[in-house]
């Protein structure tokens, strides 16, 4: 199929250098991906996979919470510090940044 219609986008730097780099390493040009991307949805009928939020703790909205919920939480976090259920939080963003 002759490529002549142009795409113009602007996208997130950082996104765009880390597909760059997978993309590389498969051999295939960002052009060529975005044609495959176009050409599924036009199979499939929609987005070729799934678009949901991940899979994350609900975020604390401490301004909509009373001072007991605040103070359970407070204590929960507590608690599992004391009993070792915690995280270094530069090796969990870490492995986040490499599955996502």
């Amino acid at each position: 199929m002759e490529k002549t219609a142009t795409l113009n986008l602007r996208v997130n730097p950082t996104v765009k250098e880390r597909a760059e780099k997978v993309l590389s390493q498969l051999g295939v040009p960002m052009s060529t991906a975005i044609d495959i991307y176009l050409n599924q949805i036009s199979l499939t009928g929609g987005i070729p996979f799934s678009v949901s939020l991940p899979k994350a703790p609900v975020p604390i909205h401490a301004d909509a919470m009373t001072t007991e919920e605040i103070h359970q939480k407070l204590e929960k976090g507590y608690n599992d510090i004391a009993a070792g259920r915690v995280q270094n939080a530069a090796e969990a963003f870490a492995k986040f940044r490499e599955t996502h």
